[in-house]
């Protein structure tokens, strides 16, 4: 008997090690992300050169590069203002939104001014970096490729993954942040 229970009381300390944790059934190398980050520069590099193919086409302009991976053109210049918005700022401004064939996706009708609190608010990319080139009273067309525009998802609307964008924007007012000042 006295065997019996140490046989048994053996099988009860050896069953009750736990749960056996599950292992990964498959095993990442990492190869999906770069063949995906491969894809999204193949597609930026053709992105831009259709921008770059526009901007060439396109006389009348001189384009300017941001360093947020844009192109531009003034078509208004207030050479008389000095201020340009500041991280905190408010600013009311207008935009449209239009196809890089220049069909017009959001006219600045249907999106109406838009007030923005510079850095501190979420818009698309571009537009966020476009304000912050502006004074007051200028007006500029943007062209942005998709990572600048709404990027891989869209808007959910109108506006397809990774489509991008051309923006007439206009600077209304510059609410000046007392802390930006300081």
């Amino acid at each position: 008997m006295r065997l019996v229970l140490v046989f048994l009381l053996a099988i009860l300390l050896v069953n009750c090690d736990g749960p056996e944790p599950r292992r990964p059934v498959e095993i990442k190398s990492g190869r999906y992300y770069k063949e995906s980050i491969e894809r999204n520069k193949e597609l930026l590099a053709v992105e831009e050169k259709l921008i770059q193919e526009i901007i060439q086409k396109d006389t009348l302009h001189e384009y300017l590069t941001s360093p947020n991976g844009f192109w531009y053109y003034f078509e208004t210049k207030n050479d008389t203002a000095t201020y340009a918005p500041k991280t905190g700022d408010q600013v009311l401004f207008s935009y449209n939104l239009m196809t890089l064939d220049n069909d017009t996706i959001y006219s600045a009708e249907e999106i109406g001014p838009t007030s923005y609190v510079i850095d501190k608010q979420q818009l698309f990319p571009g537009i966020q970096n476009a304000v912050k080139l502006l004074k007051i009273s200028e007006k500029a067309s943007f062209l942005f490729p998709s990572p600048q525009a709404y990027g891989y998802q869209g808007d959910n609307n109108k506006i397809g993954p990774k489509t991008p964008l051309k923006s007439s924007v206009e600077l209304h007012t510059i609410i000046i942040d007392n802390d930006s000042i300081n």
